[in-house]
């Protein structure tokens, strides 16, 4: 028995433009897609139920390429910083929090980036001291590459001015004395002693998650969480509670950091194995850090500040050895790139050691890069992973900030979708939002929503069919899933995102007020708007 879908605008997403006037699914499955009259005969004894979408507009389920899931419900839950324009609003939203907070207990922000402050000063310790000297405080940039901390974090940590600073992190100073700014790699001095998150926690803030993609939409996300709170298994068994225990449907396509790789191992998983639900990817590495915080590895030192290249997390050998590591588990690699030279030691790796045959590499964010360097991902088995939104958050600042010459290949979308360089689409989520609609609105305009008079590189602007196919087509290739997700035909699981225009034809501005009319994941409908 099975579901007849009718009456809306319903897109494939196999070819441009390509459309259908009704889809049948069962057990989870599309098994008919057509003309309404002849899916009413051909299953005409097994139609259950008959939806009607009254004039919506259905397409594939929208996958998220890359997020944070857990880290979108801590975000959800958390002190949100990220609507802050200014130091002292931010600081306004730290001491309210710390007023509502047993003595004691951290407190840990999200989100603050000091480019939309009008003075855009640095925040460090001795601006959160006069707050409390009972709370350790914690507060991630909006990069999650830079955090900043209290004088009583500080302590908490056993961190002092003779404390070394690890190979792939910074440790910032100020005539000698102790920021509480760390970028990259030292972060985890003071990750290390944040009390360790309960599966009950994990659990909570997963569910919040999974309800807040279902409103927008999301049906699936490819997430990066295993190796940030209590380790693999436990980090593991929470997915798997919530989404098969707690019946909150969700595609969930896990990479592996590489600190946790050898746990995951060694418990028998390997790639793209798991549940329908469930499985795992690539063996996430990071190459360098971000351009808001000026460790995005450069080849040429910042324009704003040309003591600094950025950082690399890894040398090129260690880097490397990685990436061999990778193969002998039979694993691609995603790795994270945003400066051009990360991304040039990235694809040197990759040369020096490829995939298995069929298997595809992952670089995410590939934010700058150089025409050679485009030439060169042309002829290697990747996807590359972009956020759009990021066009939105980081210019004009981040003009002033790389080589002039480097400006013509910033989020270069189109260049990389013209050079046939496979690309799928995500929001960093909860670095960005998670409302693809407004990513998608961002990659077709190269506009901010608020600012919708001047667009940055317009050429490298997306058609509206590019823009939801790295959404679509393009998450489920960067999966390896094309042959059951990305598309509405027969054999892919009937996952669906229910919109109520035609997001193909509307004004791009229309795009930012897209309402989700139902969220579908296996046949199931697990959002619905209220009417």
């Amino acid at each position: 028995m099975g579901t007849l879908w009718y009456g809306g605008t319903i897109y494939t997403m196999d070819k441009e433009n390509e459309q259908v006037e009704a889809v049948y699914t069962s057990n989870g499955v599309i098994q008919g897609v057509g003309p309404l009259t002849q899916l009413e005969q051909v299953f005409s004894s097994s139609i259950e139920q008959r939806i009607d979408l009254k004039g919506a507009t259905m397409l594939p389920g929208l996958v998220d390429s890359h997020m944070h899931l857990i880290g979108l419900g801590e975000m959800l839950h958390r002190l949100d910083l990220s609507t802050c324009r200014s130091k002292k609003e931010l600081l306004t939203k730290v001491r309210e929090k710390v007023n509502e907070t047993k003595d004691g207990e951290w407190i840990i922000g999200e989100g603050w980036n000091e480019n939309l402050w009008a003075d855009a000063d640095e925040l460090t310790r001795w601006d959160l001291d006069p707050i409390t000297n009972i709370h350790p405080i914690l507060l991630k940039r909006v990069c999650r590459h830079a955090l900043v901390v209290n004088t009583v974090a500080l302590n908490l940590c056993g961190i002092t001015e003779q404390t070394k600073e690890p190979f792939g992190g910074v440790i910032e100073r100020k005539n000698g004395a102790l920021s509480g700014v760390f970028k990259d790699d030292a972060q985890q001095l003071i990750f290390n002693r944040i009390p360790k998150a309960s599966i009950a926690y994990l659990e909570d803030a997963l569910k919040r998650a999974i309800e807040h993609c279902w409103k927008h939409g999301i049906v699936g996300g490819h997430t990066e969480d295993l190796s940030y709170y209590s380790g693999f298994k436990t980090t593991y068994q929470a997915f798997h509670h919530v989404i098969h225990e707690s019946d909150y449907p969700f595609r969930a396509h896990l990479l592996v950091h590489h600190h946790v790789i050898d746990d995951w191992y060694k418990e028998g998983h390997t790639y793209l194995s798991g549940t329908p639900f469930i499985r795992f990817g690539a063996m996430k590495i990071f190459a360098d850090g971000s351009l808001g915080g000026r460790t995005a590895l450069l080849s040429v030192p910042y324009t704003d500040d040309p003591s600094t290249q950025g950082v690399a997390i890894h040398t090129l050998p260690e880097l490397k050895e990685l990436v061999q590591k990778a193969r002998k588990m039979e694993l691609p690699v995603a790795i994270h790139t945003i400066g051009d030279l990360a991304f040039e030691y990235a694809l040197e790796a990759i040369s020096a050691c490829l995939p298995k045959n069929g298997q595809r590499d992952r670089l995410i964010h590939a934010q700058l890069l150089r025409e050679e360097l485009i030439r060169k991902a042309q002829s290697l088995p990747v996807v590359l992973d972009i956020q759009p939104l990021f066009v939105a958050s980081d210019f004009p600042w981040v003009l002033e900030r790389v080589n002039k010459n480097n400006i013509p290949y910033l989020y270069a979308w189109k260049t990389l979708l013209n050079a046939s360089i496979p690309c799928a689409g995500g929001s960093d989520a909860p670095i960005e939002r998670v409302n693809p609609f407004h990513s998608i609105y961002t990659a077709i305009t190269r506009k901010k929503p608020n600012e919708p008079s001047t667009a940055y590189l317009p050429e490298e602007a997306l058609t509206p069919y590019e823009a939801f196919r790295l959404y679509t087509v393009g998450s489920a290739y960067a999966a390896q899933e094309e042959n059951k997700r990305g598309c509405i035909k027969n054999g892919h699981v009937a996952d669906f995102t229910i919109v109520n225009h035609d997001v193909m034809n509307v004004p791009p501005e229309q795009l930012l007020n897209s309402e989700v009319v139902m969220t579908v994941v296996n046949e199931k409908i697990v959002y619905s708007r209220k009417q």
